[in-house]
Parts: structure tokens; sequence; C-alpha cells
């Protein structure tokens, strides 16, 4: 039977699935991480884990992005060969169509990540366009899609090895999840693409990121088949690595391990791995008729009461710290913050960089003495709020820039995600200064704490400008102190001892 599917109606349910999934996590996630939130027992891993889950309860309510990464766009379509349709756009056109319709939807303005010319200009296409789309024609007369958003930080950590036919998957996985460090925001999904060719098993990874969460029914269940064994085996093991939510050192690292596989040739083992972060937005839907897409959304019960307690946190006003004022800054304490900050990610750090280089001065209202900088690419604002969607970025992609600033600015602070390289962590030490760590994946809950918003330099960089924040009580988490010490680097080793059951030796 013959099955035509509109234009229109394909546009639209690819919009409203990125809409929806930019503030609807799905429920499988929601019971899976509250499970493990209620088995933590690192402190500052709990706290990370309540952070988001509240945060997803206020971007449920309030209809507000996740994650301020709002994400590149990712369809796999199965098209039934009994499928006709009605569009004067091909089917990538038309998923292009949805994606920019979703983008720049006016109630909820999604951040547009997607530059062209990657390896030269790489600039901004402001609309998010275009999405990365896997077709397949398969029997039948419907489409099959999967939407998937995926943020930067989880992408910038996929791994892929060509592993000898005799070599353990289980002792790669192990050797390698521990240098993926904390920017993918765990607690996640670890997917697992094996076999087929090189880019199939990337394919396949990024499939398996898909995949709901049902690790805790095959437990119950037992394995039936070698791939659920090793899945078993990965999730135990991955999760005694210690490492923990944002890297903090706990009991839950990953929240399920999915696996995919296909014939390969003889000759070779490939392996892929894909993580996908706590902000995981993934849709599945099918078209068959006349229409666009239904979505259900979760219903508000099944999100935990959960509030965040701040008894145990210190109170900051940065506005005037000093060297000595955070000198007693203990790595893993949670702060407060209350103040003025600027932000600036990595194209703001080569503008400055570049300038001090030259002996340039910097513009009007950058000034960095004993000041904060929050490495941040916010969501626009939207009807009352002062800003978007605000959440912290991977701080090891400003690394190479540390140095120079601390040493010619006199910056005091920095605040991002994930941990901080070997480099940077000694210039932190040598000028005394301080690096904090804000929760990925919980970028609208820290957006409410902060009370102004203006732009103060590079406003052409779009969401890498420099703004000028005015904050209240925005919640951070001590990461690197000034005497350099990280609690990315000791925290996960006393999990995996705590926890006891493997010693891994990473290269």
């Amino acid at each position: 039977m013959m099955t035509t599917i509109r234009q229109a109606d394909f546009i639209q349910s690819i919009a409203d699935a990125l809409q929806f999934i930019s503030y609807y996590h799905p429920k499988d996630f929601i019971d899976a991480l509250y499970a493990a939130y209620q088995q933590e027992q690192s402190p500052a891993a709990k706290d990370a884990m309540a952070q988001i889950l509240i945060n997803s309860r206020m971007c449920a309510e309030g209809r507000r992005p996740i994650c301020q990464d709002t994400g590149i766009v990712t369809v796999f379509l199965k098209i039934g060969m009994d499928v006709r349709w009605d569009a004067a756009l091909s089917v990538t056109e038309m998923v292009n169509a949805g994606v920019r319709q979703a983008y720049l939807h006016p109630d909820n303005v999604l951040r547009a990540s997607i530059l062209s010319d990657p390896a030269g200009k790489r600039i901004n296409t402001k609309d998010n366009t275009p999405a990365v789309v896997h077709m397949e024609l398969v029997p039948g007369d419907k489409v099959d899609v999967e939407v998937a958003a995926k943020g930067g930080g989880s992408e910038a950590k996929s791994k892929f090895v060509m592993l000898n036919p005799a070599d353990n998957i289980v002792d790669w996985v192990l050797k390698t999840v521990p240098t993926m460090g904390a920017g993918w925001c765990p607690p996640g999904i670890l997917g697992i693409g094996i076999g087929g060719t090189a880019e199939k098993a990337m394919i396949l990874a990024k499939q398996a990121c898909m995949g709901s969460i049902d690790i805790q029914d095959l437990i119950a269940r037992g394995p039936s088949n070698a791939l659920e064994e090793l899945r078993l085996e990965l999730y135990d093991k991955v999760n005694a690595l210690g490492i923990g939510a944002q890297g903090l050192g706990g009991l839950t690292t990953v929240l399920d391990i999915k696996i995919l596989d296909y014939p390969t040739h003889a000759a070779n083992k490939p392996v892929a791995m894909i993580p996908n972060c706590a902000a995981t937005r993934h849709a599945h839907f099918v078209l068959d008729g006349p229409g666009p897409a239904i979505l259900t959304p979760p219903k508000l019960a099944d999100w935990p009461a959960i509030t965040q307690s701040a008894s145990t946190a210190r109170r900051v006003n940065i506005d005037g710290l000093t060297k000595q004022d955070v000198a007693d800054w203990q790595p893993g304490e949670t702060l407060l913050l209350s103040g003025t900050l600027l932000t600036g990610r990595d194209a703001a750090h080569k503008r400055i960089v570049d300038l001090l280089n030259k002996g340039e001065a910097l513009p009007d209202g950058v000034d960095l003495k004993d000041k904060f900088i929050y490495y941040v690419g916010p969501v626009d604002p939207v009807r009352e709020e002062v800003v978007g969607p605000a959440g912290p970025t991977t701080a090891t992609r400003m690394d190479s820039f540390t140095d120079t600033v601390l040493e010619q600015t006199g910056l005091l602070g920095m605040i991002g995600k994930s941990e901080r390289g070997p480099k940077a962590i000694e210039a932190i030490a040598r000028h005394r200064a301080v690096y904090l760590i804000a929760v990925g994946g919980a970028a609208y809950l820290v957006s409410k704490a902060i009370k102004q918003a203006r732009v103060v330099a590079f406003p052409e960089l779009g969401m890498e400008a420099i703004h000028e924040f005015v904050v209240e009580d925005m919640p951070v988490t001590v990461a690197v102190d000034s005497r350099g010490e990280s609690i990315h680097n000791s925290a996960p080793k006393l999990w995996q001892a705590k926890i006891g059951k493997i010693k891994v030796v990473a290269e």
C-alpha cells in the first residue's frame, strides 16, 4: 500500500521533535539518574546529580533548553519503499527546514552552534543548519525517524580504534574512558559500535546512544547473548573507575552501556565509542500518513521532588576578591558566588591573547584584574529572561590561553566544566589563581542566578561574545585550588579505591 508523506508534515515533525527534546529529558533518563542519585555516596557527585534533576524539571516547566549547547542535529531515517513524497524539497532539505524552524522558534530560541568552512573561517550559519542526515530505504510504507541534538562537549570525546581480532574490547574501553575526562558531562550513556568498517562503527555508536536505558532490566533478567554479557561487564567496570558525576568521583559514571554491532572483515575489529551526556536529547517517531508526528511529553509527576541545600555552601562576594581571599578554598568545596564576572569562550580567548601579544589594549569593559571569567556561550533570552540557559563549556579548550591571560591580565579565577590539563594547572598554581566548575547539564538552573547581562565586547561573535554577568548565589565547586590541587585528579582515584572492584592503569 502506498503512503503519501507531505512536505509540511515532515518539516513540522522535525521541528516539533527538536523543540521537544530541547526541554524534555526522556523518562528513562530521569528514572535512571534519580536511582543513581539515591545510591550515590560522594557528596560532590550527589549535589551535581541533584542540580541536573532540578534543572530538568525546571526546563520541562519553563520549556527552555536543558543545556545551553543545543547541539548539532543528527537524523536517522528509514524510508519505506512504498512511501510517496508530496514535496518540492529533497529529504535533506526538508530536514534542514525543520531544523531552521525549530532553532529560530521565538518562544524557545535554541543556540545556533554550527559553523560552515570548518577548516577555514568557521562562520556561524545562524540557524544551526545543516543537520547530519543518514537515510536507508527499507520495505514498507512508513518513515521511521530518530532525531538527536548532540552537544559539542560530549561529541568531542568520541573515540575510535581498529583493534586486532584477538584484542579485548573491555581492556580498550577501560583504558580509554579515563582519558576522556569529564568534558562529556557524566553521568550519561556510552554508545559503542563494533564491526563493519571504520565509518560504520562510528555510525553504530551514534545510533546506540539513542537507545532506551534498560540496564537494570538486563541485570534483573540476566544476559541472553554475548553483547548483553559485554554490556553488563562494561557497565560494572566503567562505574568501578570511580569517575562519577561531572568527574567529581563517585559510584555512577554511566547510566547504561548501549552496543550495536555489524559483521566485519576477518582481519579487522573496529570499535567506536561515543558518549551521550547528562543533557541526553533524542526522540523517535513514525510517519504513516497525513499529519505531523505527535510527541507525548513526560508528566511533571515523573520528576522527583528534590531541593538543593545551601546549608554547607560558602557564600562569596566576588567583587574585590584578592589572591589571599581564595587561598583557603579547598577542592570539592561548594561556593555560592555573587557579584560581577565576565564571560569568554574559545573565540574570545583567541582575540584577547592576540591583542595581548601585539601589546594592544583590551576592549573597553574587559578589565580582568582580580575578576572571574566564565566559559559560557549562553542561549538568547526570551520573554522576561535576563539571559537564556547559560551552563559552562569544556574548560580544557582554554588551556592553551590560560598562562598568558593569568600573567598579563591579573585574572583571579575561571569557571567552566570538566578538568584542566597539566599546563593549565601549573599556571593556576604559579599565579595563585583558582578554577571552579559549574554543573554541565544544569544550564537553566545556572541562568536563574544571573540577574543582569550585557554584551561588552566582540558582539559579532554571537554567543561567543564577551558578556558581563551580575550573579547572585551562582552554585560552583572548587575544582583546582590556588596550590594546583585538582579534584578531577584526586577524586576518581579515591573512589576507585573505595569501590575496590578493579585496578586499572591508564597509559
